[in-house]
């Protein structure tokens, strides 16, 4: 039986994926989280084989969340989770330690069949992530500009994104906040922006927020 930790801020989400697991025979979900420092807490109780993660959510993030996993279940196996196929997430996400990568809109049987792959050790991207991310690398697509921030930039910039003042920033990655506003120094330079709501605007225009954020 392969034990499954669902990571996500949505619950209806983490309704959808608990019937989609549960219904078929070799896979038992072992517990629920809606944040990062939920999803530490709860794999710590039930040692789960495979984390289903949210790329985006409050507090720490997706990325942070996977890195800090990683190192608390060596032998665990985690899918990060995204709205978007074309996001520029999972570089990021592989160097923070996950071995699958799906989109929220996958049919059911590719989230079934990427569980059980990388439960096996092996890694699994979706199919129309992996295209794009393929052309884009040859030259079919263009890249985005946020492809240019390292991991933990991206980390900063997407909680920045998320309105989290630098205090929160500093706390939830264990940062002081003087290197916090480093990082949002480097983000700026960057991307070229001034200002957050540069960031914002830049990011509304490749995809990564919606308009409502």
């Amino acid at each position: 039986m392969i034990k499954v930790l669902l990571v996500d801020d949505h619950e209806l989400v983490r309704t959808g994926i608990r019937r989609i697991l549960e219904g078929v025979g070799d896979m038992e979900v072992v517990g629920e989280a809606a944040d990062g420092d939920s999803a530490l807490k709860m794999a710590r109780k039930s040692a789960p084989d495979v984390i289903l993660m949210d790329v985006k959510m409050p507090g720490m993030g997706g990325i942070e969340a996977t890195r800090r996993m990683v190192r608390l279940l060596p032998d665990a196996k985690v899918i990060a989770l995204t709205v978007l196929d074309d996001d520029p997430f999972p570089a990021h996400l592989k160097e923070a330690g996950a071995l699958g990568y799906l989109t929220k809109g996958c049919p059911a049987i590719e989230m079934i069949e990427a569980v059980r792959t990388v439960n096996r050790g092996f890694p699994y991207v979706a199919a129309s992530v992996a295209r794009k991310h393929m052309l884009a690398d040859w030259g079919g697509l263009a890249s985005t500009p946020f492809e240019e921030l390292s991991s933990r930039e991206m980390q900063v910039a997407m909680m920045i994104l998320d309105g989290q003042r630098t205090q929160d920033i500093s706390d939830s990655l264990s940062l002081s906040p003087k290197t916090v506003s480093t990082y949002r120094q480097r983000i700026y330079e960057k991307l070229q922006v001034k200002t957050d709501v540069d960031l914002t605007r830049l990011a509304f225009r490749h995809g990564l927020i919606k308009e409502s954020s």
